[in-house]
Parts: C-alpha cells; sequence; structure tokens
C-alpha cells in the first residue's frame, strides 16, 4: 500500500499506460480519478479499479478547470498528477503533416501540461507538497523519422518537466517525466503507420531487449517516482525503454 491515502488523477487513464497507471495506484491504496475523453472507457476502468470516472479534455481549459474542480470535490484535495493523456500524427514527412494534426498533437501533448499546471499548482503549492508525473516518449530522447512533430512535442514535455521541477522544488513539489518506448496501447498502430507482423518487426528490432513496453512497464515507474520513495527524486526524465535510447 505505497500511495496509501494518497489522491491521483491519471489523464488519459480509460486505456493504454493511464489505465495501468490508475490500476496500479489504486492497487496501492490511492484514490483515483479516471480523467479521459472518452468516458466508456473512464467508466469501465473506474468500475474495476474503485476509481471515479471523470469526463477531461486536456487540451481545452474549462474541462481541466472543471476536472481539478470536481476531483478535489471527490476526494478532498490532490496530491498526484499523471499527465499521461496524449495523441500522435501519422508517420508523414515533415512537410506533409496538416497545420490541423499539429495542431492537434501541440494541444494535447503540450498545452495540457500548462493548463493542469495552471490549475493545480497553486494547490499543490498551499499544501507545501505534490508530485507531478509528465508521459513524455523515447521519441523526445532518440526521434523516429516521420514523427517529426510528435518526437518535437515529447522533446518539449522532458524540458517542461526539468523547468517544472527547479521551479517548484522550494514549494515541496515534486515533477518527474517516463519516456517509454513504443507500447502495446491503443496508439501503437498509429505510431508504425499501420500494425503488421513486418513493422512490428522493424521497431523490435530497435529495442535491445526485443519487446514492446506495456501498462505494467509503465505503471511499476509510476508508482515508484509518485511514492514517497522517490521523495529525493525530481526533474528525472526515466526510460522505460528496453534499452532503445542507449
Amino acid at each position: 500500500m505505497r500511495l496509501q491515502g494518497k489522491r491521483a488523477i491519471v489523464t488519459g487513464g480509460g486505456s493504454g499506460f493511464g489505465e495501468g497507471i490508475a490500476a496500479r495506484f489504486a492497487a496501492e491504496g490511492a484514490q483515483v480519478v479516471i480523467a479521459d475523453i472518452n468516458m466508456e472507457n473512464a467508466r469501465r476502468v473506474a468500475g474495476e479499479t474503485g476509481g471515479h470516472a471523470l469526463h477531461a479534455d486536456v487540451s481545452d481549459p474549462a474541462s481541466v478547470t472543471n476536472l481539478m474542480a470536481e476531483a478535489n470535490d471527490l476526494m478532498g484535495g490532490i496530491d498526484i498528477l499523471v499527465n499521461n493523456a496524449g495523441i500522435t500524427h501519422l508517420p508523414a514527412l515533415m512537410e506533409d503533416v496538416s497545420e490541423e494534426d499539429f495542431d492537434r498533437v501541440f494541444a494535447v501533448n503540450c498545452k495540457s501540461v500548462y493548463l493542469t499546471a495552471r490549475a493545480l499548482v497553486p494547490q499543490m503549492k498551499a499544501q507545501g507538497a505534490g508530485a507531478i508525473l509528465n508521459v513524455a516518449s523515447t521519441a523526445g530522447v532518440s526521434p523516429r523519422p516521420r514523427l517529426n512533430w510528435y518526437n518535437a512535442s515529447k522533446g518539449w514535455m522532458n524540458t517542461a518537466t526539468k523547468a517544472m521541477a527547479v521551479e517548484l522544488a522550494p514549494s515541496g513539489i515534486r515533477v518527474n517525466a517516463l519516456n517509454p518506448v513504443a507500447g502495446e496501447t491503443p496508439l501503437l498502430a498509429s505510431f508504425m503507420g499501420e500494425d503488421t507482423p513486418e513493422m512490428r518487426a522493424k521497431f523490435l528490432a530497435t529495442i535491445p531487449l526485443g519487446r514492446f513496453s506495456t501498462p505494467r512497464d509503465l505503471a511499476n515507474a509510476a508508482l515508484f517516482l509518485c511514492s514517497d520513495e522517490a521523495d529525493m527524486i525530481t526533474g528525472t526524465c526515466l526510460e522505460v525503454d528496453g534499452g532503445r535510447c542507449i
């Protein structure tokens, strides 16, 4: 029960890495809000974990503000925020990615971190404590071709994590990030462009440990970084990548 008494929000908690993180947090004693734009998924995960399902479009300021208010009402406070919600554009030459896709990637992957911080950091400062975890990607550390603007959004997330950590440390707020390699999540097919045995083999060939990441892998790392066991760790962007970035 490493999160006993903690209150957490996991964005994009209705599937993939977010679902794994939310389930593990709940199993370790936390109250968890599963925030997702897909309420069917959010309700399913909440039902399986004993958590709370809330609708959230993390790219929309009003939706993020409402999320924080509703989460506070449900749990009586917020100790942990996991910024997991994210999207990608399909593989394409950088000049061929539409402006609409570019804007959407940066709104969901980057602006969301600003919006959640704006809504929650003052509360965490008043508490004198808090943990924020941003789920970035190895694409932000070792970019893949034809995912240029997604790569850039995740590189931004890693830089934002370090900048947030430095500024918020005096207030007792820790900020870290996870950099997963391509994982068994609903976004995998989008990263690859097509989900075929040949394309999977191509991606797996770049991962020394020879497998994709899983929600369990991310949940284990997230649990440590958001627990009191990591109370001396901030500004870390931890690669959960099977050795891809070596």
